[in-house]
């Protein structure tokens, strides 16, 4: 059998591959968009099958010159799963590059495959490779699943957003809803033209069709949100039900990744841009970096936790000044403030016994026991100016 063919996402994909090993320094550039071999030069050999999966031992038999144990670097792109898998197979350590945070690449004056591989080879030798995170397979199948029940909901609100768009071109409407036994009766007794008619027919066909994945995910997501004691803890946070506390810990991963509550907030693209010079200090809007589906499902949570006793009050206060949505964001990003602290003291209580950090940490601050303890407030630039300007004679 001739090689496996790569997927088409894949061919038309550019990832850079560094692999370094301790006797030479060796940058080997795989382009997927032209080499449809590439899984035997990521290996190291030179015929055979390259399929992912082949294993370790096929790997020696094929007398690779590269050992087990290279570092192999590549930047992230479209489809970079099946590659990890691929050199994690072969006994290669992966490391995933953040595009973005490469300066040594996005701001090279020659930059072509070969350059921008021997960079990485050149960083990934002293230690300044700016990595990503790889998440577990696990971890990956549970995103995968949360995004697509997610991406089907979405899909079946576009088409019931059709058809009332359908509906108020002909001036109908139904204050009860149109979903129902009863809904369904009346917009099929409604005089509409032809075509009209053939856009609500098709639209609740595929409504209907999207109902049996719809719930069959969801039964797949209560299952393991009951088979995982974090989400139990997760939920005691006002708006966080099963489905969100479950894709706060799918996008977040390890929480022990982060050092502290701020960087998470940084890493979900919560915290405003800033910049600065001297003392001239210049906060713009939240920065968007990091998971897009962590920062929506927060968002949506804040819509009802805005309304809690615990966030009301900062609600309306940021509300005045900022706006409403501002608002929304900042409670957003409290409420990941305190979804971090729970699952922190989670991991360092046994089994997830509640201690009294745990308790207090789901409590409102002027709430809590003891001296507040939050960020100190700093004066103004324009206060530090008028302070460090020296006094003119008069």
């Amino acid at each position: 059998m001739g090689p496996c063919p790569l997927p088409c996402s894949v061919r038309r994909t550019y990832v850079p591959g560094v692999f370094c090993n301790e006797l030479g320094k060796e940058a080997r550039d795989v382009c997927l968009r032209r080499n449809r071999r590439a899984p035997q030069a990521l290996a190291g050999g030179g015929g055979g099958s390259g399929r992912p999966g082949a294993g370790q031992q096929e790997r020696a038999e094929r007398g690779g010159d590269l050992p087990i144990g290279t570092p192999v670097a590549f930047e992230a792109a479209f489809g970079w799963g099946w590659l990890v898998e691929l050199l994690d197979d072969y006994g290669f350590e992966p490391h995933l590059v953040h595009p973005s945070r490469c300066k040594a690449i996005a701001s090279a004056r020659l930059k072509n495959d070969k350059v921008d591989a021997h960079i990485l080879a050149q960083l990934l030798r002293a230690d300044l490779l700016p990595e990503a995170w790889i998440a577990p397979p696990a971890v990956r199948q549970l995103r995968a699943r949360l995004r697509h029940r997610i991406q089907l909901v979405r899909l079946r609100t576009l088409l019931r957003n059709r058809i009332h768009a359908v509906l108020a071109d002909h001036g109908h409407d139904r204050a009860e809803g149109c979903w129902s036994g009863p809904g369904r009766q009346w917009l099929a007794g409604l005089e509409l033209p032809a075509a009209s008619r053939e856009v609500i027919d098709d639209c609740l066909g595929m409504i209907d069709a999207l109902q049996a994945p719809i719930d069959r995910l969801d039964v797949e997501v209560r299952a393991h949100a009951k088979a995982d004691p974090r989400v139990r803890v997760l939920t005691r946070l006002p708006g966080v039900g099963e489905l969100t506390a479950l894709v706060i810990l799918a996008e977040i991963g390890d929480i022990s990744r982060f050092g502290s509550a701020r960087k998470l907030a940084a890493w979900a693209g919560l915290t405003p841009t800033v910049r600065g010079s001297d003392l001239t200090v210049r906060h713009g809007h939240i920065s968007k970096q990091g998971s897009t589906w962590l920062r929506w499902i927060l968002c949506e949570a804040a819509q009802t936790a805005k309304r809690s006793p615990q966030f009301a009050a900062t609600y309306q206060a940021i509300a005045r000044r900022r706006g409403k949505k501002i608002a929304t964001t900042a409670v957003a990003r409290k409420l990941l403030t305190r979804a971090y602290h729970l699952l922190t003291d989670f991991e360092t209580t046994d089994n997830g016994v509640a201690t009294t950090a745990t308790v207090t940490t789901c409590m409102p601050d002027r709430h809590r026991a003891g001296p507040k303890t939050g960020r100190i407030t700093k004066p103004r630039a324009s206060s530090q100016n008028r302070m460090s300007r020296p006094s003119r004679a008069r």
